[in-house]
């Protein structure tokens, strides 16, 4: 069996969980998640505590055992904590500007970029050049994070772009004459 998959996941105070045949449901004060389980995995609960465990002794099975509690946990932790990704703008004239469910980005294009924010995620702009993406689903935080990101890439020259806050960009020397 996997090792990641026999690791039990510890369900925190004022955490609900929900089984019903394939379906999961984790609720929690910042909000509700569910998911679909493999058909090969088996979850129980048993003294607030969550095991995951293959049904047929399989290579796959044990992956898929290990993937579910691994994403069984990201759930638990999203629905308490929650996620959050940080962005930073480099650039003369690069900004940003969250308005209600739209990101309003100046990245140096001929025109603005209106970007919107899908259902379950929360965009804070603290200054013209940051951008905070929060959410309690860490795949969909990741993935606007990504989507915003990539309007402008950082650049290796002059390093300008949207860039993640812990990314280092490896600079690269111009042309020689």
């Amino acid at each position: 069996m996997s090792r990641v998959a026999k690791m039990p996941v510890v369900l925190p105070q004022g955490v609900d969980v929900t089984i019903k045949a394939r379906d999961i449901a984790v609720k929690g004060k910042k909000g509700q998640i569910s998911m679909v389980m493999h058909k090969n995995v088996a979850v129980t609960m048993e003294d607030g505590v969550l095991k995951c465990a293959p049904k047929v002794q399989t290579q796959e099975a044990d992956a898929i055992a290990g993937t579910t509690r691994a994403l069984l946990q990201n759930m638990v932790t999203g629905v308490t904590a929650g996620y959050q990704r940080k962005l930073e703008l480099v650039g003369v004239g690069y900004r940003a500007q969250a308005q209600g469910k739209v990101l309003n980005l100046t990245l140096g294009f001929s025109h603005p970029v209106a970007y919107a924010v899908p259902e379950g995620i929360t965009i804070e702009t603290p200054s013209q050049t940051e951008i905070v993406v929060n959410g309690i689903d860490k795949q969909k935080v990741g993935q606007v994070a990504a989507e915003i990101r990539g309007y402008r890439p950082p650049e290796p020259y002059n390093g300008k772009g949207v860039k993640y806050a812990d990314e280092v960009i490896v600079r690269k020397e111009a042309k020689k004459k």
